[in-house]
């Protein structure tokens, strides 16, 4: 979780683009990101892809009004509200962006090419129907911020206990990368967005941050079967309690303008 998923942005730029904040060429330019080129398979009556600024201007003539996000996991629908070969998609690329207002959802699918160091990446979004239903167990913005901050604790504490490894050149290296990217204060989410949202999402980055290197870097003193499956049961739900959290802000633009 050290960057947004592809979704996030698309989400969030694609939001300030419908409240006119952004012009198109700003949220092609942040949805793109460092990705070569982005394209939307799918869309009705187009044969075949298009290029994302013609794509969002055509889903919002059909009615998409706001743009939602879904983080699923196995036997975790976060953010979905079907139909099942949707769900199966977004399942499959881990990430979805889900209309609001008419019924359709983005699901990216990642094309890489080249060595290492130099690879090109493409990203179709295929354009599918969605059910427009409440999204699955997606908290309110004030529930995702009381959540993190005790999940937060709670995994400080389990990595002690358990001895994770949180040190060495690649955890240094994710760490100060992190840093970085904090004080050059980076926009987590795009114009329009509530302060509790910007928050949100930040702390939930953090304690993902804190899962990825507990399960990337070595084992620290969990060196048995047991002990090293009791840190993976340990971390699971801290897990889910930040990507809940990171659909809940992303899903705020959306959320406020139902409420109002």
């Amino acid at each position: 979780m050290l960057s947004e998923p592809r979704s996030g942005r698309l989400a969030a730029w694609g939001n300030a683009l419908l409240a006119g904040l952004v012009s198109p060429d700003e949220a092609v330019l942040a949805i793109v990101g460092d990705d070569a080129v982005h394209r939307v398979e799918g869309l009705p009556d187009e044969a075949g892809p298009v290029g994302l600024t013609l794509a969002l201007g055509r889903l919002r003539a059909l009615g998409v009004a706001g743009w939602r996000v879904a983080l699923p996991a196995p036997g975790h629908p976060l953010g979905l509200s079907g139909p099942a070969e949707f769900n199966a998609r977004a399942l499959e690329a881990e990430e979805a962006v889900v209309g609001y207002g008419a019924g359709f959802g983005l699901v990216p699918e990642v094309y890489e090419a080249g060595p290492a160091g130099d690879v090109h990446v493409e990203v179709v979004w295929h354009c599918l129907p969605v059910r427009e239903a409440p999204p699955a167990d997606v908290p309110s913005l004030g529930e995702a911020e009381r959540e993190l901050a005790e999940a937060l604790r709670e995994a400080t504490v389990v990595l002690t206990r358990l001895d994770v490894a949180a040190s060495g050149p690649v955890a240094e290296a994710a760490l100060e990368a992190y840093r970085a990217r904090a004080e050059a204060g980076r926009e987590v989410l795009a114009p329009g967005y509530p302060a509790r949202a910007f928050r949100v999402l930040e702390l939930a980055q953090r304690v993902g941050l804190l899962i990825s290197l507990a399960y990337d870097n070595g084992h620290g003193g969990a060196v048995s079967a047991s002990e090293m499956a009791a840190r993976v049961e340990a971390l699971r739900p801290v897990e889910r309690v930040a990507r809940r959290a990171q659909v809940a802000a992303f899903n705020a633009w959306v959320e406020e303008r139902e409420r109002g």
